[in-house]
Order: structure tokens, then sequence, then C-alpha cells
């Protein structure tokens, strides 16, 4: 994999950030809903959903951030 320049590397770890701080308030609002067990359960297993997905996405750059080191 190409090493990548300064401003990719600002780019992904600002990007990076976004997504940590959407998955976390996404916790956040699903947490909320479960404990007032009145929300809608297809709305829960978006909410799980779009979560997980994001999970992968800050996976991917954490990736492309650290680079593979060969034992």
């Amino acid at each position: 994999m190409p090493r990548l320049d300064v401003i990719q590397e600002v780019q992904l770890r600002n990007q990076l950030q976004n997504l940590i701080q959407q998955h976390r308030d996404l916790d956040t609002a699903i947490h909320s809903l479960e404990l007032t067990g009145t929300s809608d359960p297809l709305q829960l297993r978006r909410l799980k959903k779009m979560k997980l997905d994001i999970k992968d996405k800050i996976q991917a750059i954490e990736n492309m951030l650290i680079p593979d080191i060969i034992a």
C-alpha cells in the first residue's frame, strides 16, 4: 500500500474522529431508547446497523493509518 501524504493523513484522521463521535452518539441514542422501553424495534435495529457500519468504516481508516509491520 502506498504511503499517505500529510494532507491525506490529516483528512483521514479528521474523518476518523468524526466517525468515532458518530459511533458514540449512536451508542448513547440506542442506550437511551432501550432504557425507555417504548422505542420502535425497527428503529433500534436501524440504529444498531448504522453503528456497525460506522465501526467498519473506523476499522478501515485505522488500517490505512497504521502501517503493516512484517515481523
